[in-house]
């Protein structure tokens, strides 16, 4: 029989690969539901779901279960990864406040699909599913379990700019951000809420406030954005340690879990 790592790992790489593939054809699969519902918010979603279905089918053959929302962390807690999220990201909205201007060309459209889609489907796919079918459903250890999701992560945000420099950075910046997500995902127990409403709120000050027209923004809102990043570790570590929990990812979780896989 073989190993359920291996297994798992298969499944999950081949069902991303195949998502990633009718990706492509993003802007191609919205044009064709848009027609036939002609309301560009909700094209919006239904495309990010069709686009999601290889997922989806993977997550149900990982676990031979069609309830696969719950596998991809969506029964944990709304109201806590909501209120996290607006205490961790506070320093944004008081930077955007005080530094920047309120962004009057933005549309309701873009803005759903710059945040609440970007938060809920990117942190569904890239977190609940590729990284945390990983992490979670197998022995692999965190890093294995989320550099490839990080650099495709990454990769994603690089139409943003051509300049070489500036796509450098880009590309660290949106590599440490799913590094960051993932990390929350876990130590949160596994409530993908927190970092769906984390990434909606952080890509929401960059919209609102027009900090940047790309993810590396400058030295002012990085500055917030440090703040925002510290309060998020600081927080989450000294909750964990007051409830006498031991941190999820740790030097015996880095790269290889001695534990059974969970079922």
């Amino acid at each position: 029989m073989m190993n359920k790592t291996v297994k798992n790992s298969i499944i999950v790489v081949m069902s991303f690969l195949v998502y990633y593939i009718i990706f492509e054809y993003f802007g191609k699969i919205f044009s064709v539901i848009d027609m036939l519902v002609n309301l560009r918010i909700i094209s919006y979603i239904l495309t990010y779901i069709v686009t999601g279905i290889p997922l989806f089918i993977g997550t149900a053959i990982i676990h031979k279960d069609i309830k696969i929302l719950g596998y991809l962390g969506l029964n944990g807690n709304f109201k806590t990864g909501f209120l996290l999220a607006i205490l961790f990201t506070l320093p944004m909205f008081i930077g955007g406040v005080i530094f920047f201007h309120i962004n009057y060309k933005m549309t309701l459209p873009e803005v759903i699909r710059l945040t609440i889609c970007a938060g809920l489907f990117e942190e569904l796919y890239f977190r609940g599913f590729l990284f945390g079918q990983l992490f979670k459903y197998t022995k692999l250890g965190f890093i294995p379990a989320v550099i490839l999701g990080a650099i495709l992560f990454a990769a994603g945000h690089l139409y943003q700019s051509t300049d070489f420099s500036v796509i450098i950075g880009i590309f660290l910046t949106t590599f440490m951000g799913a590094i960051l997500f993932a990390w929350l995902y876990v130590e949160w127990n596994y409530n993908l809420w927190v970092p769906i409403m984390m990434h909606f709120l952080m890509n929401l000050s960059w919209e609102i406030f027009s900090v940047s027209e790309n993810a590396l923004g400058g030295v002012t809102s990085n500055v917030f954005r440090g703040v925002t990043i510290a309060i998020t570790i600081i927080v989450t570590v000294i909750y964990k340690k007051r409830k006498g929990l031991v941190l999820e990812v740790n030097r015996k979780t880095l790269w290889w879990k001695l534990l059974p896989v969970i079922e």
